[in-house]
């Protein structure tokens, strides 16, 4: 029996029967547009059809509401016929899909953005063309149409894309829109796009055809709706025939974290529930509530009805399945990195996860059973050895891990004494439950140290991971001076001075350790609220709070440091790096690039910048400089006579790049 009573009691609508609450939020998934990319995304959703619904990616009306001018659209029989590969796969694995339509509006990235008013967004270099009311009303067609469309592709409904700053929010916001005419102005006004897309999207289906409408829960911008605008809207709705509202947190432009590990479990949860107590049709809550013990409790609470997760299926396809065996133990979770998910899409690539390097590529990459089993050493037991051996054991591989730590996890360990990434313990934990399923031996304070050590294998994966790099700077063997891992792992003592040298993603991590110690910003919702600024009050604009938010109290004075000119936290991931960079400097961190290391000393870290001295008064100083390649054995086992594999940190340390790490890991064990 499942230990998750309320996710998995079914939700009967009359006409459609969802068998549990979790809903697969949408994600673009970068394959919507792109030749051959309806097959991969059939693929990919049918893995997850134990969802009690799915939505789909983003999809166009019509070509100009396109995010990135590609095919992405819905317009046609055409599209539609296109199109039934996806529902029939879904179907077929006895799942059910809705299509998500989105015009992107002033969020495009094309020549022709149209919006309510010419207002350029702040996230887009192009200013929109102010729409004309014929145009609007072809928009609205265009919707109603798609929706029909939808129906005719085989889908089982449509959500209505009205959040995260797209068109439809666009003209509910004055933010947005400044019209005069009838498109604008009062509340009623501003509603009336989006209803009317509902009314004439719900005359062209009939009610036996499942219609969401995703609304802005908060917006957290200037000028945003506040709860008693959304609470009408959301009645409204009700009333032109939707059948659940699905919640969406934030603008896209919004300066305040909705989906990054900033962000604590359920921390929007509260402005869902304003909504559900003041409708009668399901509510979906969304947002960071990325494990199912978390779902189930929002339910059981009363602060809605079904819970949306996106990138938590990306990770692990099946976890509606698991959960519904009570089977925590056996989801790979979310460690909300964002890095293959978000970074991916916004840099043009398609969309897949860091933990699941198989997600979005199901076309491409299985674990076949072994043909021959063979025995197989895995030398390092962080990221990618923990792939490498998972995978090749789930093949029907002999595999033995060896791992000279006492325990599991290598980098990750470290990674989770960072504020918000207490999950990627979680990470290792999952790893160790699936190799312990699969049969793997693990050996840890097992250092290898040549072929004796590895008798009797057939293959070997170096997975050693990395050696932190220590640049040549005099006094750099003082006491005082210390290395990251020493810092988080707990076992150097920091001052009140710190000087760090290095701002790569280890820097910034070193530096949110340290200047986050006591604050819950990332585990506590109002914690969190009050440092960002949000306000619960259902009458404040854009929920945000009229002050600002608070500033960080830092226990330490830190100061960080580059050789590298150019902005600081430009290396960082582009969906969470402004995050980490906007913490910083709220908590006084001062950052200095440009710089050469002179030496240092009793007076502290001694500097050129700009051809000018400088010394920075250090307490500790901590060295985040880089890492080389810890792969060393690589020729000490040539005597095996057995192919030895070089995989992560230790084939290339640069960025501790456990993305590149897991992927070549997955790769690796589906061919040995």
């Amino acid at each position: 029996m499942t230990g998750y009573p309320h996710l998995f009691r079914p939700l009967d609508l009359g006409f459609i029967r969802l068998p549990n609450r979790l809903v697969m939020g949408s994600m673009h998934m970068g394959l919507e547009g792109e030749p051959g990319g309806l097959t991969r995304l059939a693929a990919f959703y049918a893995e997850r059809a134990s969802a009690g619904l799915i939505v789909t990616g983003a999809f166009a009306p019509n070509a100009l509401g396109t995010l990135k001018g590609d095919k992405a659209i819905m317009a046609t029989r055409e599209d539609a016929a296109a199109h039934r590969v996806i529902p029939e796969a879904v179907h077929a694995a006895g799942g059910r899909i809705a299509l998500q339509l989105v015009h992107s509006g002033r969020y495009g990235f094309h020549k022709a953005i149209v919006a309510p008013s010419a207002i350029r967004a702040p996230i887009n270099p192009g200013t929109p063309r102010a729409l004309e009311a014929q145009e609007i009303e072809a928009i609205i067609d265009d919707f109603a149409t798609s929706t029909a469309l939808a129906r005719e592709a085989g889908y089982d409904g449509v959500e209505l894309m009205g959040s995260e700053g797209y068109l439809i929010t666009q003209f509910l916001c004055r933010r947005t829109n400044r019209r005069e005419d009838e498109w604008g102005g009062s509340l009623e006004g501003r509603m009336r796009f989006a209803r009317e897309i509902v009314r004439r999207a719900r005359a062209k289906t009939g009610r036996d055809f499942l219609l969401l409408f995703r609304f802005s829960a908060l917006d957290l911008v200037d000028e945003g709706s506040t709860g008693e605008e959304i609470v009408a809207l959301a009645r409204a709705l009700q009333q032109d025939g939707v059948d659940i509202l699905s919640s969406g947190i934030g603008w896209h432009e919004a300066r305040i974290p909705t989906i990054s590990q900033a962000v604590p479990t359920g921390a929007f949860a509260f402005a869902v529930r304003r909504v559900r107590q003041a409708v009668e049709i399901p509510v979906v809550a969304s947002n960071r509530i990325h494990d199912v013990g978390a779902a189930e409790r929002l339910v059981a609470e009363g602060f809605c009805d079904l819970v949306a997760m996106a990138r938590p299926f990306l990770a692990d396809g099946e976890i509606a399945a698991k959960a519904a065996l009570g089977d925590a133990a056996g989801i790979n979770p979310c460690i909300a990195c964002n890095q293959a998910c978000l970074d991916h899409y916004f840099g043009s690539e398609s969309t897949s996860c860091v933990v699941n390097p198989r997600a979005g590529r199901e076309t491409e990459l299985a674990l076949a059973p072994a043909s021959t089993a063979k025995r197989i050493a895995v030398i390092g037991g962080g990221p990618g050895g923990l792939m490498a051996a998972a995978a090749a054991a789930e093949r029907g591989h002999k595999v033995t891990l060896y791992e000279a730590a006492d325990r599991l996890g290598g980098q990750f360990n470290l990674a989770a004494a960072v504020p918000g990434k207490a999950v990627f313990a979680d990470s290792v934990g999952y790893f160790a439950e699936r190799l312990r399923r699969a049969g793997a031996e693990i050996r840890l304070g097992a250092a290898v140290r040549g072929p004796a050590d590895l008798n009797g294998c057939e293959a070997v994966v170096l997975a050693a991971g990395i050696h932190p790099r220590r640049p040549d700077i005099p006094g750099i063997g003082r006491s005082n001076v210390v290395g990251y891992g020493d810092v988080l792992a707990g076992r150097a003592k920091v001052g009140n001075r710190v000087a760090i040298l290095g701002a790569g993603g280890i820097g910034f991590d070193v530096a949110l350790h340290l200047a986050e110690q006591g604050s819950h910003a990332e585990t506590d919702a109002e914690a969190f609220a009050d440092f960002w600024g949000i306000d619960s009050g259902a009458a404040t604009v854009g929920g945000l709070k009229a002050q600002g938010p608070a500033r960080l109290a830092s226990p330490h004075k830190i100061t960080m440091l580059k050789r590298s000119t150019g902005r600081f936290g430009a290396g960082l991931g582009k969906s969470t790096g402004w995050v980490h960079v906007l913490v910083l400097q709220r908590a006084g961190v001062r950052m200095i690039g440009g710089v050469s290391y002179e030496r240092i000393d009793d007076a502290g870290l001694h500097i050129t910048v700009d051809g000018k001295p400088e010394v920075i008064p250090a307490d500790t100083v901590v060295v985040c400089t880089g890492q080389e390649p810890a792969n060393g054995l690589a020729a000490a086992l040539a005597p095996l006579g057995v192919p030895v594999h070089v995989i992560g940190g230790a084939k290339q340390a640069a960025g501790l790049d456990a993305k590149r790490a897991m992927e070549e890991a997955f790769r690796l064990a589906a061919t040995l």
